[in-house]
């Protein structure tokens, strides 16, 4: 594979023994998988035997880089870390980006992958390619921003990177997380949990290892072609504001139709706010649940003035710099000054509206002080504040009592009890012990129906985007490989998309039409099942996806051809999309994952439970059509969810079929 994106090669670490092998991949699955997520679930699937416990030493941890990151390519610097997930039982995976990416590639490698569970704690340092594990004692119980300074200090490399887990991962909170440059984590399914159960600290990487495409020049002139585009109308973003984007917000509360997000005005709001734009947005057009998915808009909490008061340009305000990924034009992120000293990293979206209109909370301060809190324990912001939200209804509708919460006065609205919180649930201490694996599982030790309000898909918090206000959401929480998960594909996303400009034969996505709240009969499922598969194989590149919700505008197609040495068509990697999800359900399968029945939505979430005021008053999302049109457009069976033989065996995965139909 020399200089044709991918390294060729991947280093297992064995912790039990404290060996260490490197493995060559052959190139065809590079072409059939390329990197990041397709190359561990197609090594992993393998791997990992049926009935594996996932804090067990059968269950592998693979961190991996996208096959374009290194290349010279935009927008291509994500890493994934993925294995069998403790919080749902079946695949797990995580996104992220920061600047650790590159670094596994500059080591030599493509990915790393960790068996076995050491006898004590240790971290993996790789410098000039010489593996070795270094104890980690002094580390242990460490903050994970603390701990990654030091990973970094002691390797004797200084522009080396590292990854860590925090307090959370190291106490096996199945909602922990895995973190790098400063608090960006990798924070769902689990996996933080994983590395602890392995007494795995942290991976240090430094080395010079060059990473070249077959075709520079062509990705370069790429990156000139696009840059030229997204340099354009970079006026708005002076004069753009976040009372603009309120009034946005309310017009799409108010219209009876939705109009497709464009991506000009998409780039220009996440160039200027980051991901906090949708305070306003979302807050005011019903896309951000409120009060645990019980109000949207509601008396007791009005959207306008929670918009108001979680301003972006109030957090903004508060930056000292910008943050961006590595290969990013954009740069969405930023660091913040806190109000005791010190800096962390902005908040995003999801974290404030998690501890925001979900908890009816209005104060900027204490969610700055969740997120530094959060990050430094490498604990998932989303789950977390389905927890603290679970908990305090929990409280109201007397399933728990004073006593039972530790005598903290959690109720609506007191941001000062939910940080207590947090810190309890870091500590695992108290009720944060019973809170810290996440709401389905501290339902089941609750007890009493407690279930009803414990907002997850398959053991997954959901996150900050109403499905009753976009039914593609919906299906993607309920149906995708690992479940409860936004960044997979939603009707926004498919606007942003533009996926009939990247694959020939597609529909086109509407300007206008009755996706708001209601069930598209006509191309949505179509668009749906194809982005389901694109953004698999934007995963398996490396890709960011604010990077390819630019309506089609970078050039994902043209930049593999080019760093693979390779001329396929557009729809050769659909199919490497399809087949990377493919596989992802058939580990669900071989691991006794039942996606019906175990992925099923809360009654909130689809609206079988009616909200009563504000923009999805009334709305019930018919979830069966919405299923069935979705699982055949992806060749899976309607009635089990189960790729079936005849897809798989078209993917050449004819030996999986074989296998899941077996068990």
């Amino acid at each position: 594979m020399k200089n044709k994106g991918a390294m060729g090669r991947v280093l297992w670490v064995d912790l039990s023994a404290g060996t260490f092998t490197t493995e060559t991949i052959d190139e065809k699955i590079y072409e059939h998988y390329l990197a990041g997520v397709g190359l561990g679930v197609r090594l992993l699937y393998d791997r990992i035997p049926a009935g594996a416990d996932p804090l067990g030493p059968d269950n592998v941890l693979g961190l991996t880089s996208g096959f374009l990151c290194g290349t010279g390519a935009l927008f291509m610097g994500r890493w994934m870390v993925m294995g069998k997930s403790p919080l749902t039982g079946g695949w797990g995976d995580s996104n992220c980006g920061g600047t650790f990416a590159p670094a596994i590639k500059r080591a030599g490698y493509d990915a790393v992958f960790f068996t076995g569970i050491s006898e004590k704690p240790v971290y993996l340092k790789v410098v000039n390619g010489q593996p070795e594990l270094v104890d980690a004692a002094h580390l242990w119980g460490v903050d994970a921003i603390e701990s990654e300074r030091l990973l970094v200090e002691e390797c004797g490399d200084g522009k080396a990177k590292a990854v860590v887990i925090g307090p959370a991962g190291e106490k096996l909170s199945l909602i922990a997380g895995i973190v790098n440059d400063g608090g960006r984590i990798a924070a769902r399914s689990g996996l933080g949990a994983v590395m602890g159960s392995k007494r795995l600290k942290g991976v240090v990487l430094g080395g010079k290892t060059p990473v070249r495409g077959a075709d520079t020049e062509q990705i370069k002139s790429l990156n000139k072609k696009f840059m030229k585009w997204f340099g354009k109308g970079t006026g708005l973003e002076k004069v753009l504001s976040a009372g603009m984007l309120r009034m946005f917000g309310r017009m799409f509360r108010v219209s009876p139709v939705a109009m497709a997000v464009a991506p000009e005005l998409f780039r220009s709001v996440m160039k200027k706010f980051g991901t906090i734009s949708s305070n306003v947005l979302s807050s005011e057009n019903g896309d951000s649940p409120v009060k645990n998915w019980t109000g949207s808009g509601t008396k007791d909490f009005p959207i306008g003035s929670h918009a108001k008061k979680l301003d972006p340009q109030k957090i903004i305000d508060r930056e000292t710099k910008k943050y961006k990924c590595y290969s990013c034009p954009l740069g969405c992120g930023g660091e913040v000054s806190l109000k005791g000293g010190g800096k962390s990293h902005k908040p995003e979206y999801e974290t404030t509206a998690a501890f925001g209109s979900m908890l009816l909370n209005n104060d900027i301060e204490a969610l700055f002080t969740i997120n530094d809190l959060l990050n430094r324990a490498g604990m998932d912001t989303i789950s977390a504040g389905a927890a603290a939200a679970f908990t305090i209804e929990c409280l109201e509708q007397g399933i728990l009592t004073s006593e039972d919460v530790d005598g903290l006065d959690l109720k609506w609205g007191n941001a000062e009890a939910v940080v207590a919180l947090m810190k309890k649930m870091v500590a695992r201490e108290g009720i944060g012990d019973l809170l810290a694996d996440g709401v389905k599982m501290a339902a089941q030790r609750i007890g009493n129906n407690a279930g009803r309000f414990a907002m997850h898909a398959g053991g997954q918090e959901l996150p900050m985007h109403d499905s009753r206000f976009d039914p593609g959401f919906a299906v993607s929480y309920s149906l995708e490989p690992t479940p409860g998960r936004h960044t997979n594909h939603g009707y926004q996303w498919i606007d942003l998309f533009a996926l009939h400009r990247i694959f020939p034969g597609l529909p086109k996505t509407k300007h206008l039409s009755l996706v708001k709240a209601k069930y598209d009969p006509t191309d949505k499922w179509i668009l749906q099942a194809a982005a389901s598969k694109y953004m698999q194989l934007v995963n398996a590149a490396g890709g960011c996806l604010f990077g390819v919700q630019l309506g089609g505008n970078l050039p994902l197609i043209g930049y593999l051809n080019a760093a693979g040495g390779w001329d396929h068509e557009p729809d050769h990697y659909l199919r490497v999309g399809a087949r990377i999800q493919a596989l992802r359900q058939a580990f669900n399968f071989k691991h006794g994952i039942r996606p019906l029945q175990d992925y099923k939505l809360p009654a909130r979430a689809t609206g079988e439970e009616p909200l009563k005021t504000g923009p999805m008053k009334g709305v019930t999302l018919d979830m069966k059509r919405l299923g069935e049109d979705f699982l055949n457009g992806m060749g899976w069976d309607p009635q089990t969810a189960k790729p079936t033989r005849a897809t798989l065996t078209e993917l050449g995965l004819a030996d999986v079929a074989v296998e899941i139909d077996a068990g």
